[in-house]
Parts: structure tokens; C-alpha cells; sequence
């Protein structure tokens, strides 16, 4: 790749089943029916994945923030199968965390320390004679529960696979597929198979490639003879046109599936089907990111790897939830922070249409404070031990099985090599200029102090430690590019002017800002031909409009699309940040409707309000401005304090807020206008009006192009009802539970809430939560309190019909009978660009 233009065009391979290729013939669902102990205590019946953290109770005192306040252990997981008889039998993991032992009928297999990368081993020559039984046992050690930034699960967390094959076989990630070239009229796919022969003789074979649209029709085939000796290995590479290709895209993800068959004779011996998506990108430095040949901005945002209440063995139908939301708030792309993603995550990305930049590590040669960011190093107790003590021994093994197992999903354009990793080598925090006594401004909100030279010249004359970022930063990036040149190499950056001339940025394709967008012109001026994005930014309209107003920057990713637990650095009885666009209950915050506003073309608008005092707004010469004038610029992380009703004092000053992309509204109470508005007259993206509280409703009517949406916020009375609902989506037995109070004329009411407990019958209760950070009720208990009138159950169904029962004080029994057989709806959240009503 040249530094100016950044190419990649290519056709990514996807797994079917999310997993290293398997045949479910010959490979039944192998995460069913394990025995689980905890602590040398008894033995239970589990199916995976499975976190046994998410289980636990808050602990304030023996758990750290850090990780959420829920504890570690050990814990011992034992599988018994019989032997097939087929010859090659491999064991997959796609993820154990952490320590991993693996022993089979009581011999090791290995040790697997990290606790992100997928694993394998072959067992053929270590499993029992066909029919007889084999015991499987993975220890994990995840005593060192406060051993990562955020919170981590504990356990089998991702699924597990047994593949059985022939002598002659496709290995584990033994398939990838590129093209060389893309357009509208012609594909060339290129599709690279390696074949492996155990047996004892030699192999005459036949390799069919067929490639098939998504309606069924074969659009293209390609077969190749080859013979293998015993004991030998090859790699067959087929190049095939596909005329008129249906692209994938993020607004139309079209999957081609390519059925691969080997053949002796005319017997097909083995079928393997490959998922895969056509598209070209470019990243260019000087005009931004292109799709299909197509300028567009990435709308990103950052993920950590938990499902709130289901802990980190997050359910395909809990992520699909969540995803849609954003997808539904105008998000294109996801960036798996800071760890990579899970197969059936990713081939969720690859199905919905979301870009995806796929992450390695968060340590590299020194250690992270767990407890509180930029304290590097000076954590050494046992519990806060991390990965960077398996770092030089398994960093490249980790990151080139990643590579493998995760190189044809067609969603992933991007491979970053870490996470602001400058805060653990001492000189490049030195060489900012920003932290010493001559510090020259504000870190976030000012221009780097030193000039270049200066840096530069700091880079060469302070101390150096043994390992050294960028000779480390270069490494990385070359066992990338050994596996994988289609996508760019980049980092997330937290001191880039340091990066830039310590040898970090030299490594890489792509430099991404981690809350550096001040420095977006510095980094056009000084170094014009690496293209540079926010990976990191805070979810505020400022951060928006920085990338908006200059063409060069691909665009973002907002810290962060959901909440996650952990990073609470002690401050009990918060557990998680509340930092996302979702809450940890996957609820939209007031910053889900800022974004929808600036990433959406279709009409819509929403409510908040606040007293007064509490607002972050004043009415000055009958005009509602902000106390600290420039305010909006400077908006880090939380969304200001507002509130999801319209219940206060009669006669109250309240200020109303409203989030829009239509560029007039007005606000309407109890039918009396008060007031219109341009959009293009607040300068923060927010409309306001102060409006002296009368009971009733206050209505926003929001004007586009002909077009006219409004949303309401109502006065409710007190809670006399529990109203619960599905979201309209059931897979793999998962349903969602909306719980809300109402009042007794049905209005929401989200001003007062209530403890609820839950009983399930005839279904698994997964979890309870109301999204807030400072609940602190267990996930697994059974009971929560609404927060703002609302909590959400999720539930595993078994076969037939199961009931929720909701119980809350002082108010009358509800109880929904659900069905298994329902099968899959699609979306049906309500949405705000409607005539929604809500309070």
C-alpha cells in the first residue's frame, strides 16, 4: 500500500456457521451439555458460551470497578463425546477467557493465555478408537479478576467446535477468497484452498468451486484436479469472474456462497460453504474513504464485547437487537474495542451492513493500570496482572490466528494493531509537551505545544526503555501484512504527535486520533500523506462537525455505541460508564437522538426537558443560551442531566430540548404554539425554548421538505399498571421483555419508579436491568428497580409456551405467555421520527 492512497478491494470468505468451516453432519452442536464447577465445588450442567461472572452479585468490597464488581475464580468446564470414524478430528475455540489448560483424557493439549483470539488443536492422533468415549477438560484461571480495563467474562465465553474429516481436507482457516479487481460490470474472485493430506498414500482429487448468488443460482464455477502425497500440504489457487456482481454494501449487504467440494472420482467427499461478500475501499489522504468507488464518512462507534445483563456469552439475538438500533440511528460502522470481535459477531456485521475495524491488543510490552487510565505501569499487584506477561511468546501467534479466522468477513476494512499504548512507554507521554511544567494549553482542546523539531529532537536525547514503541509497532504490523495486505493497518492514537516521529506511525496505513480532533489540521499540515480518522471520539455534535468540515478525515468512532460494564475506577455504586449512544440495557440515550439527527436523512425529532436549575441552558433577553457560553465545544463524554417527561411544578421554569434533522420546529403546549425555530440558528445542534410548566403535553412539530414529525411528551399520573411487550424479534429461543409503568390512563410514566420482580416459567431468565449505572441489583437476582419507568428481561425460551410473571409494588400482577414457535420477526421499535408519545 502507498502512504497517499490507502487500496484494498476485496471479496471476503465468511464461515457459515460462524466458526472455522464445519460440516454439521459430522459435527453436532458440540456446545451442549457440559458439566461446569467453580472453586473445586460441585459439578452442574451448562451449556456454552457461558460467563460465570455475569452470575455473581456486585461486590464493592472484594471486587474492583475496573471490571464491574463482579469476581473472577476458577473454573473447570468437562465434555465427554464419543469418536467418529472419520480420521482428522480438530477441537476449536473461538474464545476462552482467560489462562486457558486444555487436556483431553487427561493428557494437555496446551495452554491459551489470551483470552480474545480463537485456538485449535488437532486431535486426531489423541482421541479414543471410533465409538468409544473421550473426556474433554478446560481449566480456566481468572483469578486475576481485575485484570483488564473493563469487564472481561470469565469462562467458555464463545462457542466451541469438534470438525471431523477425511484424510484429505480443507484445515482449520484453510480458505480465503480476494478480488483483485471489482466493479459494477465484473469481479474477479480469487479463491485460495489449502488441502492437507493424512492419510497414508497418495490422493488423486478433484477441488469444484462453485460460486452462488443469494436467490440460489450458481453464477460462476471453477474446477481444479490435484494430487497429494501423504503427509503433504498444497495450496490451490482458482481465479473466477463473476459478470454483474450484486456488491456488498452497507446499505445492501448482498452474500454471495461459495461451494467448495473435493472429489475422488465422481463421489463428492466433502462439502465446505463459504459465505462471502463482493465490495472494493480505498482510503485516500487527501479526499477520505471510499466505498465501491463511493465517498462516504464512516458513522462509527466503539464496542466492548458485553451484552449488559448477559455478561460476555452474549446471545446472537441480544447483539442483533442492539445492532439494529444503531443501524436504525444512522451507524455504519463498529469498532471492536479493544479485542477482537467473535465469529458470529462479525458474520452479524457482515449480514446487517456495518463496516468493521477489527482490534488486537489494548497492552503490548508494558502493563496498564486496570483501576485508572494514564497511571501506566504502576500497577503490580496480582489481580490487575495482565496480557503483556504473555505478550513476546504468543502476541504474534495470537494475532495471526485472528487474522486467519477473521480474514474473509466482508464487514472488516481495518486491522489495529492497539489502543493507546503510548500512556505505557514513559518518553512518549514526555515528548507531547502537554503534561510537564511548560506546558503550553488544555490536552484535549489545544494544539500539541512542542513543534516537530522539538518532539523529534525529545524522541532522540530522553532515556530509552528496552522495548521501544515504534520498533514494536513495526513488528506488529508486519505479521499483519504476512497474512493480510487487502485491509490497512491502523492504531488508535492517544498522544499522535509523539506517534508521529517515535516510529508508531511510520508502521502504519492509517493513523487514527484518540480524542485528538483538535489535532486533525496539525496532522493535515505536518503530515500530509498518511491518511488520518478519529478511532476514539466522544459522542457530541462537536465531534460531528469536525469531521464534516474537512474532507480528508474518513470519519469516526464514537466512544461509545453502548454502554459497557466496567472503567468505574472505584466509584461504587456506579458500575459502568454512560458514555454510549445505548444504555447498558440497550435504551437509546439523549446522544443516540443527537447522532440519529446528524447521520439521518429521514425526518425526525425528539423530546427532553429539565428544570431550570438544572439545565445547562439560561434564558437571557428571552432567549434560552448556554451558562458557559461555547460550551457545546468543550462536551466530553456524559450527556448533560435531562429528563424523559413533562411532570414538575406548576408554574416551574422548565427548558425544553429538541433533537432534530429537519431544519424548522415548533413547540407546541396544550395547542398554543410557542414558538418556531431554525435549526440553522443554534449553533449546537439542539433546539430550546423556556416554557413555564402547565399539566398537559408539550408537543414538537419538526418540518422537512413537505414533510411534518413531532413527538410528545405528556404529564402522567401516578403508576398504576405494568405494561410489558416484546420487541418484535425471537431467535434462538431469546426474547426481550420491555417493562414499563403506567399511569391509569396508559400514559408512560418515567418521572417514578418501582421495584419489579420477575418469574419465569416454562423459560431461563438470562438477566434483569434498567440500564442505569448505579444499579446495582444482580443481573441474575430476579428483581430490579425501572429506571425511568422502564427495565428490560430477557428471557431463553424452551419448547412450548413460557409466561413471564411481573410483580411490583403496590401495583397489580402482569404476566405474558410467550411461544417458542413465534420464529424470527423483524425490527419493531417504535421510532421518534414518528407521532410517537412518550413521557
Amino acid at each position: 500500500m502507498t502512504s497517499r492512497t490507502i487500496c484494498s478491494c476485496v471479496l471476503l470468505a465468511v464461515l457459515s456457521a460462524c466458526s472455522p468451516r464445519f460440516d454439521t453432519a459430522t459435527s453436532p452442536d458440540f456446545n451442549k451439555n457440559w458439566d461446569f464447577s467453580l472453586n473445586q465445588g460441585e459439578w452442574s450442567s451448562v451449556d456454552l458460551p457461558h460467563d460465570w461472572s455475569v452470575s455473581f452479585p456486585f461486590d464493592s468490597i472484594k471486587g474492583e470497578g475496573a471490571t464491574g464488581y463482579l469476581l473472577g475464580g476458577h473454573g473447570k468446564y468437562r465434555k465427554t463425546f464419543a469418536t467418529t470414524g472419520l480420521p482428522v478430528t480438530y477441537l476449536y475455540f473461538d474464545g476462552v477467557y482467560n489462562n486457558a489448560t486444555v487436556s483431553l483424557n487427561g493428557e494437555k493439549l496446551g495452554f491459551h493465555p489470551y483470552g480474545y483470539s480463537p485456538f485449535h488443536y488437532d486431535i486426531s492422533q489423541k482421541v479414543n478408537a471410533s465409538g468409544k468415549s473421550n473426556e474433554l477438560m478446560v481449566e480456566v484461571d481468572r483469578s486475576r479478576y481485575a485484570d483488564s480495563r473493563w469487564y472481561t467474562g470469565s469462562g467458555i465465553y464463545r462457542e466451541v467446535k469438534l470438525i471431523n474429516e477425511p484424510a484429505l481436507h480443507v484445515p482449520p482457516w484453510g480458505i480465503s477468497v480476494t478480488t483483485p479487481e471489482v466493479s459494477a460490470a465484473m469481479a474477479t474472485v480469487r479463491v485460495k484452498t489449502k488441502l492437507v493430506n493424512k492419510g497414508a498414500g497418495t490422493q488423486d482429487a478433484t477441488l469444484v468451486t462453485r460460486l452462488v448468488d443469494e436467490k440460489g443460482n450458481t453464477v460462476a464455477t471453477q474446477t481444479t484436479p490435484v494430487q497429494l502425497k501423504a503427509g503433504a500440504e498444497q495450496t490451490l489457487e482458482q481465479e473466477i469472474t463473476v459478470t454483474s456482481p450484486a456488491l456488498w454494501d452497507v446499505d445492501a449487504p448482498n452474500l454471495y456462497t461459495a461451494v467448495s467440494e473435493l472429489k475422488t472420482g465422481k463421489e463428492a467427499v466433502r462439502e465446505y460453504r463459504t459465505s462471502f461478500g463482493i465490495r472494493s475501499f480505498r482510503f485516500d489522504a487527501a479526499t477520505g474513504f471510499y466505498l465501491n468507488g463511493v465517498n462516504r464518512k464512516i458513522k462509527g462507534v466503539c464496542l466492548h464485547h458485553d451484552g449488559g445483563l448477559v455478561g460476555a456469552a452474549v446471545p446472537k439475538a441480544v447483539w442483533r437487537r442492539r445492532l439494529q438500533t444503531l443501524k436504525d440511528g444512522g451507524c455504519n460502522a463498529i469498532r471492536s474495542a479493544h479485542n477482537p470481535a467473535s465469529e458470529e459477531f462479525l458474520s452479524l456485521c457482515d449480514e446487517m451492513g456495518f463496516l468493521v475495524q477489527d482490534e488486537f491488543y489494548d497492552e503490548w510490552d508494558y502493563p496498564k493500570d486496570k483501576r485508572k487510565n494514564m497511571g501506566e505501569s504502576s500497577s503490580t499487584d496480582y489481580i490487575t496482572r495482565g496480557h503483556h506477561e504473555h505478550f513476546q511468546e504468543w502476541s504474534k501467534t495470537d494475532l495471526q490466528n485472528t487474522i486467519l479466522a477473521h480474514r474473509n468477513h466482508p464487514s472488516i476494512i481495518q486491522w489495529s494493531i492497539g489502543n493507546e499504548i503510548e500512556w505505557t512507554y514513559p518518553r512518549q507521554k514526555e515528548t507531547t509537551g502537554f503534561f510537564g511544567a511548560d506546558a503550553n494549553g488544555n490536552y484535549f482542546w489545544n494544539p500539541p505545544p512542542y513543534s516537530t523539531e522539538k518532539i523529534k529532537e525529545l524522541q532522540e536525547t530522553i532515556p530509552r526503555t528496552k522495548y521501544q514503541i515504534g520498533e514494536t509497532a513495526q513488528k506488529l504490523a508486519d505479521w499483519t501484512r504476512e497474512i493480510d495486505t487487502t485491509r490497512p493497518v491502523i492504531a488508535n492514537c492517544i498522544l499522535p504527535s509523539a506517534s508521529y516521529e517515535s516510529g508508531y506511525a511510520d508502521a502504519l496505513d492509517i493513523i487514527g486520533f484518540s480524542y485528538r480532533r483538535i489535532m486533525y489540521d496539525y496532522a493535515k499540515e505536518n503530515y500530509p500523506d498518511l491518511p488520518v480518522m478519529g478511532t476514539e471520539n466522544l459522542g457530541q455534535y462537536h465531534e460531528w462537525k469536525a469531521v464534516m468540515e474537512r474532507p480528508w478525515i474518513s470519519g469516526t468512532f464514537l466512544w461509545t455505541g453502548i454502554d459497557y460494564l466496567g472503567e468505574s475506577n472505584g466509584n461504587w455504586p456506579q458500575k459502568h460508564s454512560s458514555s454510549g449512544l445505548l444504555d447498558l440495557a440497550g435504551f437509546p440515550t439523549p446522544s443516540y437522538y443527537m447522532y440519529k439527527s446528524l447521520w439521518t436523512k429521514e425526518p425526525m425529532v425528539y423530546l427532553t426537558s429539565q428544570t431550570l436549575d438544572k439545565s445547562i441552558f439560561k434564558v437571557e433577553d428571552k432567549r434560552v443560551v448556554e451558562r458557559k457560553p461555547g460550551g457545546w465545544k468543550h462536551a466530553l463524554w456524559s450527556w448533560h442531566d435531562v429528563n424523559h417527561h413533562w411532570n414538575y411544578e406548576d408554574g416551574e421554569t422548565v427548558i425544553i430540548e429538541a433533537l432534530s434533522n429537519c431544519p424548522e420546529a415548533e413547540l407546541f403546549l396544550n395547542g398554543k404554539s410557542l414558538g418556531r425555530q431554525r435549526l440553522a440558528d443554534n449553533e449546537d445542534h439542539i433546539y430550546k425554548w423556556a416554557v413555564p410548566y402547565t399539566a398537559g403535553e408539550v408537543v414538537v412539530k419538526a418540518y422537512a421538505d413537505g414533510k411534518v414529525v413531532e413527538y410528545t411528551l405528556r404529564t402522567s399520573a401516578p403508576p398504576a399498571t405494568v405494561h410489558l411487550s416484546t420487541d418484535g424479534r425471537l431467535e434462538g429461543g431469546i426474547e426481550h421483555i420491555i417493562v414499563e409503568l403506567r399511569d391509569k390512563n396508559g400514559n408512560p410514566v418515567r418521572h417514578a419508579d418501582r421495584e419489579i420482580t420477575f418469574t419465569a416459567s416454562g423459560a431461563e431468565l438470562l438477566g434483569v436491568d434498567n440500564g442505569a449505572p448505579s444499579n446495582t441489583y444482580a443481573f441474575q437476582g430476579g428483581k430490579v428497580k425501572t429506571n425511568n419507568g422502564k427495565a428490560l428481561a430477557i428471557l431463553r425460551l424452551k419448547e412450548g409456551t413460557s409466561k413471564l410473571t411481573v410483580s411490583a409494588s403496590g401495583l397489580p400482577d402482569k404476566t405474558i405467555s410467550l411461544s417458542s414457535r413465534r420464529g424470527y420477526l423483524s425490527s419493531a421499535l417504535p421510532s421518534p421520527s414518528s407521532s410517537t408519545t412518550t413521557n
